[in-house]
C-alpha cells in the first residue's frame, strides 16, 4: 500500500484536508481496493500454524499493520465507513470525526473523536468511539476506551495477541 507522498492511496487519519464530496464515489472505490488488499495481505501472511491463534487468517492484523498501526487503523475505520475529522489549510479543525495518531507505546495507535469548536463532538464522543472500537475489534484490534485530561475520551488501539 502506498502513501500519499508517492501519489498513491493514503487512508484518512483525520488530520488532512476535508474529502471533497464530488469525489466520494471515487474515494469509496479506492478505500475498498486498499482494504481488500489489506485483507489479502492478512490471508497470505497469517497462515495457520504461524504466529497468533487459529481461525480466519484475515481476522488478525498482519505484520505490515503491526509496524504501521496509524495507517492500518485509519484504513480500517475508513473502510468501516466511520467519518474522519479534517483540517483546513490553516490547521483549523473543520469536520467532526475520528483522528488517528501514534499511541504512547510503540505499535499502538490513539483514536480520538474531534470537531470544530461548538460542533458538539464532545457529546458524540463516547458513542462514536464505541462504534470505532467495535469496527476495529471485528478486525483483530484491541481498542480500550480511556478518559484523559478534561474528561476527553480516546481509544488506545493495539493488535490482539
Amino acid at each position: 500500500m502506498s502513501g500519499a507522498a508517492d501519489g498513491g492511496f493514503a487512508a484518512a487519519t483525520g488530520d488532512g484536508p476535508p474529502l471533497p464530496e464530488r469525489d466520494a464515489e471515487q474515494r469509496s472505490r479506492e478505500v475498498r481496493a486498499a482494504f481488500e488488499g489489506l485483507l489479502q495481505i492478512r490471508r497470505l501472511t497469517n497462515r495457520p500454524g504461524g504466529s497468533g491463534s487459529g481461525g480466519d487468517p484475515a481476522a488478525r492484523p498482519a505484520d505490515w499493520e503491526r509496524h504501521q498501526p496509524v495507517r492500518a487503523v485509519a484504513l480500517a475505520l475508513e473502510a468501516a465507513k466511520q467519518r474522519p475529522s479534517a483540517l483546513d489549510a490553516d490547521g483549523t479543525r473543520v469536520a467532526t470525526g475520528y483522528r488517528v495518531t501514534a499511541g504512547e507505546r510503540p505499535g499502538t495507535a490513539r483514536v480520538e473523536w474531534l470537531g470544530p469548536p461548538g460542533s458538539g463532538a464532545a457529546h458524540e464522543e463516547e458513542a462514536a468511539l464505541s462504534a470505532c472500537a467495535a469496527a476495529l475489534e471485528r478486525l483483530g484490534w484491541d481498542a480500550l476506551l480511556y478518559r484523559g485530561p478534561r474528561r476527553h475520551r480516546f481509544l488506545e488501539v493495539e493488535p490482539s495477541a
